[in-house]
């Protein structure tokens, strides 16, 4: 098949799919901003809109995300507010949907249901609502720490890091002339993320979301409502906390106090593992660079990213990383 499999997506062929999973739609369809995936709000008739997730193809197995659909159901059974995926009548929350003729000889993607959760976004400067948010925090982790991931791959220096790091250097973005100092930088920040993981060996882990930013909280009525768990993986607890938290060093101390003290309502908090959250903000770092490295293939990525092609992009990127060796040496 040449070009991208997402190339083969369109209106037609997602309206096509949700009405294979049973779904009556009445023509409403809107794309909503993810790009690691293909997420759709679908209007149905007669009933409120669902959100259909078509997975990109080749990054999870079809093991791996049902164990974020189980992940999900776990959390929805214990009443906590996120979306589980919805099942057929067989019981089944992924489906598979093939695309075939055209331009495209053949297109398979994964594709699962959710419904769609109202609110707005969240208010991170309330001491209030980030003791709120610490709550929900803690009930997600008892219920994360009662069982393992067989499947998914647990948060780690290799697959952050590493990974992202070959994937940059390997990659058309960036620039010749920066390739040796992006590598001397990646290897020494790697080196450094180690010795603080190290430092802290064993590390308990547990089922997280693993990638909580602002973009996946929403805000109701009924307080926080979390979203988007493609990325949930197993982790230290800190890995919920850290990335709520504002620029400032001042701020990010009130910050966490107030998110530890509604945290420890329902559950202890190691204070051990702050030591880890510049490590953590490192490996993001990196991530981000091996990301648009690896996914300049997706015809979505130079519409939203145009800055990732540019040389001033890279060397401001390098900037911050080199910065962020001063930090956690």
């Amino acid at each position: 098949m040449n070009g991208h499999p997402f190339d083969a997506l369109g209106p037609e062929q997602v309206l096509d799919a949700v009405e294979g999973m049973g779904i009556a739609c009445d023509g409403r369809l809107f794309a909503l901003n993810s790009f690691e995936n293909r997420v759709y709000q679908v209007g149905r008739e007669g009933g409120e809109p669902l959100i259909a997730k078509f997975y990109r193809p080749g990054r999870l197995s079809e093991a791996e995300i049902l164990e974020e659909h189980a992940f999900l159901a776990e959390l929805a059974a214990a009443e906590l507010p996120v979306a589980p995926p919805l099942a057929q009548a067989d019981g089944r929350t992924l489906l598979d949907f093939a695309i075939t003729g055209g331009e495209h000889a053949r297109a398979h993607f994964r594709v699962a249901l959710f419904p769609r959760l109202r609110g707005r976004a969240p208010e991170l400067e309330s001491a209030t609502h980030l003791e709120w948010l610490g709550r929900l925090l803690a009930r997600m982790h008892r219920v994360g720490a009662c069982a393992r991931f067989r499947r998914r791959p647990p948060l780690s220096v290799a697959r952050l890091g590493d990974a992202a790091l070959t994937a940059t250097l390997a990659g058309p973005l960036l620039p010749p002339s920066l390739q040796a100092r992006y590598a001397q930088c990646g290897h020494e920040l790697l080196a450094a993320v180690r010795a603080r993981f190290d430092a802290l060996a064993p590390l308990p882990a547990l089922r997280l979301h693993g990638d909580l930013h602002a973009g996946n909280l929403l805000w109701s009525e009924a307080g926080p409502l979390l979203v988007d768990f493609d990325d949930c993986c197993e982790g230290p607890a800190i890995q919920d906390l850290w990335m709520l938290l504002p620029g400032d060093a001042d701020g990010r101390q009130a910050a966490l106090a107030a998110l530890v003290r509604g945290y420890e309502d329902f559950r202890a908090f190691d204070w051990s593992q702050v030591a880890l959250i510049e490590a953590l903000r490192a490996l993001r770092l990196l991530h981000h660079g091996g990301w648009l490295s690896a996914r300049h293939d997706d015809p979505a990525f130079p519409r939203a990213f145009p800055y990732a092609a540019h040389a001033r992009f890279w060397e401001e990127h390098l900037l911050t990383l080199e910065a962020q060796c001063a930090v956690l040496a």
